[in-house]
């Protein structure tokens, strides 16, 4: 009979923010048992080095110490044994991310991949993981919640829960501690959302009704017939901080990083005929977002993650489809709930416009290019990132919406990327997780899309997917009845930078290429002090030096003073237009019924 490999894990130490881990091995490999920490975890395309946060580590075998020898940087070898082999080891956790692990004094959370250790050619077996609650006054009344089902611990309860291999088991995140719990069902799905901090006065029934709108049409998207969900129980981790936003994916949950001012509150609760708090859509988009990745990159994935090769970057050109198509769905869902006018959604895709436009990189890489760069460009943005990279979230949501538009255009509105979602799932993800470990590769990617649609899109992939030409988002827009306008006609002089405010100075954070401040030589990183003698203000710097710069025209020439490091310097700019994009989205005003119609039935929302 197969043995299960045995876990514990504790925090033991709140104050110094540690865990205490252990696993057990039954029945080692003869010639020497591997344990290996994975180097990044899926849906975060950086090697992160989890092994650097393993504080001290030993290994035993009935009761005797075993040689345990480091092989590379996240890799150990147990000294062969016979009988069972246990590892112990302590795991710093102080990162306050929905990527890594964190404990104190008020929670404990982790994600698997940061804590558990794999034996090496047995992740297939079932893993049990005995949760302990710390001995700790602080976390008497600490409750535990996981999409890992239990094994002998009762719901909520410290003890141990069963995943059926390895994957499952790094792939369902932990939370401990006094958290906020909302219940809802979806589709006859139980779903919850645990809040964990400091949240006034919440109006939890709110967030519960907005997410059971949206997970149940997510839900209806790629099972129309059944209303079948893909999972048995889902669960929402929600981390609120001051200021804070990010998300992650996993098999059964999500874990998600927001501010407090983007969660409701029920004196504040808006009227429900106007516009929705744009914080608290926010934070919905943000969700909406990872409850679709349950199908959309947890179940079809890209054929090189089945499986996941965890040591080491895994490249694939298709984040475009699996983030690009899922940053497009998370905004239209919430209008086809109908948690959102048709107007507010018109803007947040203006909004995705104006950002993608900002930016010269667009120029430069395609979106299949930045996915296959996401490792060293996407994850690792810097002071030059806007001028040579394009992101594959937003731009590939550009894509995905042009690419929808398309196909309804080419096909009467008989076929949209809907049916394209559709076909992938129930060829490449219903059965993912039932031993079929198979993924899409670009070419059936590509082919699928065309198959569905009847179409020929080669054109369409070569210009926008592979290469970097500009969407024609105004003449698709065209035929749904919408307008689309640059509305920001005024030329108003500028340099051509973001500024920040660092203690009392503004500080240069971005240089865009081939604007007035990249031409006169200010680099990013530089303070600037003074224009023309005047100083220039770190108290909402970007407002004040747009109203430094306004008294003057585009021609004139100003003199700029900065320090760079410690040394002042002068540069002689001549000031520009920087035409920054404000493009708006409206209904046109000479619609036709058509033109309404197609659009009704692209948002499936009677207007």
């Amino acid at each position: 009979m197969t043995q299960a490999i045995q876990y514990c894990i504790e925090p033991f130490d709140l104050n110094g923010h540690l865990f205490r881990v252990s696993m057990t091995v039954s029945d080692p490999d003869k010639n020497g048992q591997l344990f290996r920490l994975p180097a990044w975890i899926p849906g975060s395309y950086m090697i992160r080095e989890f092994a650097k946060n393993i504080v001290q580590i030993r290994a035993t075998c009935q009761n005797k110490t075993v040689q345990l020898d480091k092989i590379d940087k996240h890799t150990w070898q147990a000294e062969a044994c016979d009988g069972p082999v246990t590892v112990s080891y302590e795991v710093y956790a102080w990162d306050l991310s929905v990527r890594s692990a964190h404990v104190d004094q008020t929670h404990a959370f982790f994600n698997g991949s940061s804590v558990f250790l794999e034996a090496v050619g047995l992740e297939n077996r079932p893993h049990i993981v005995d949760i302990k609650k710390p001995d700790s006054p602080d976390a008497h009344t600490w409750r535990v919640i996981t999409a890992l089902p239990e094994h002998k611990a009762s719901r909520y309860g410290f003890g141990t829960y069963m995943a059926k291999d390895y994957d499952e088991l790094i792939d369902s995140p932990v939370e401990m501690g006094n958290f906020i719990l909302g219940q809802f069902e979806a589709c006859g799905v139980p779903h919850e959302i645990a809040i964990t901090g400091k949240v006034p006065n919440l109006d939890l029934k709110r967030i519960e009704d907005d997410l059971r709108k949206i997970c149940e049409t997510e839900i209806t998207l790629f099972e129309p017939e059944t209303r079948k969900a893909p999972v048995s129980r889902y669960v929402f981790f929600v981390m609120v901080v001051k200021n804070g936003y990010g998300g992650l994916e996993h098999r059964a949950s999500t874990a998600l990083l927001c501010s407090r001012s983007s969660l409701p509150s029920k004196n504040r609760a808006e009227n429900p005929q106007q516009k929705i708090d744009e914080d608290y859509l926010q934070f919905l988009g943000l969700c909406s977002h990872e409850y679709f990745h349950t199908w959309n990159v947890k179940r079809i994935k890209p054929a090189v993650f089945a499986p996941y090769d965890l040591r080491q970057e895994t490249y694939t050109r298709l984040l475009w489809m699996f983030e690009g198509f899922t940053s497009y769905y998370d905004d239209l869902t919430i209008v086809r709930s109908g948690i959102t006018d048709v107007s507010t959604y018109l803007h947040q895709i203006a909004q995705t416009i104006n950002n993608v436009s900002r930016g010269r990189g667009r120029f430069k890489q395609s979106i299949a290019e930045a996915s296959f760069d996401a490792w060293i460009k996407y994850y690792r943005q810097d002071e030059n990132t806007p001028n040579a990279l394009v992101s594959y979230y937003t731009k590939g949501s550009l894509v995905a919406l042009a690419l929808d538009l398309t196909i309804r255009l080419g096909t009467g509105n008989n076929k949209s990327l809907d049916d394209v979602m559709q076909a992938l799932w129930h060829r490449y993800g219903r059965d993912f997780y039932d031993g079929k470990d198979s993924g899409i590769t670009d070419t059936e990617a590509e082919a699928i899309i065309e198959e569905i649609s009847g179409l020929e899109l080669q054109e369409f992939f070569r210009k926008y997917i592979y290469g970097t030409v500009e969407i024609p988002l105004a003449e698709l827009f065209s035929p749904f009845g919408i307008s689309m306008n640059d509305a920001n006609i005024d030329v108003k002089p500028g340099l051509d930078i973001r500024v920040k405010r660092s203690g009392s100075d503004c500080v240069v954070t971005h240089v865009f290429e081939g604007g007035a401040a990249h031409r006169a030589g200010i680099s990013a990183g530089d303070v600037l002090l003074a224009i023309d003698g005047l100083r220039v203000s770190s108290e909402n710097p970007a407002v004040n030096l747009e109203k430094q710069l306004s008294r003057y025209s585009v021609g004139e020439k100003v003199e700029a003073f900065v320090f760079r490091r410690d040394e002042l310097m002068k540069f002689d700019v001549i000031l520009a237009d920087e035409h920054i994009p404000k493009f708006i989205l409206t209904l046109s005003k000479d619609e036709t019924p058509s033109m309404k119609e197609s659009r009704q039935l692209w948002l499936q929302k009677t207007e």
